[in-house]
């Protein structure tokens, strides 16, 4: 699957779970550096019981971001989150070499 088709499925996730009524926070990469595993525009939708489709990054950045949004639900304000590493505890994270991301978190609807 290409990475675009990748998103529009997030993206119609988005569509039909807030369609089912369901409280909803859409995360996006917004920016890169370094290494990252996904690229700028990659999305992560999360509803209000943390259930999530797509991907933003991997490892426990990503487990960062679905607790965030819950958060984001909760509150109606979006934030940006920024997740950087040193190169010896990158693998672990899930950021290979050292790389570092910005992801902007906003409720949906």
């Amino acid at each position: 699957m290409s990475e675009t088709t990748h998103e529009l499925d997030v993206l119609k996730t988005t569509e039909a779970w807030a369609a089912e009524g369901r409280d909803l926070a859409l995360a996006t990469v917004v920016e890169t550096w370094g290494s990252a595993p996904r690229p700028t525009g990659s999305h992560l939708v999360i509803d209000s019981e943390g259930n999530f489709e797509g991907s933003v990054s991997g490892g426990c950045v990503e487990g960062a971001v679905v607790a965030e949004a819950i958060d984001v639900i909760d509150e109606g304000k979006p934030k940006m989150l920024e997740f950087g590493v040193a190169d010896e505890t990158a693998w672990r994270v899930g950021l290979s070499c050292g790389g570092r991301i910005r992801v902007y978190v906003e409720k949906v609807g």
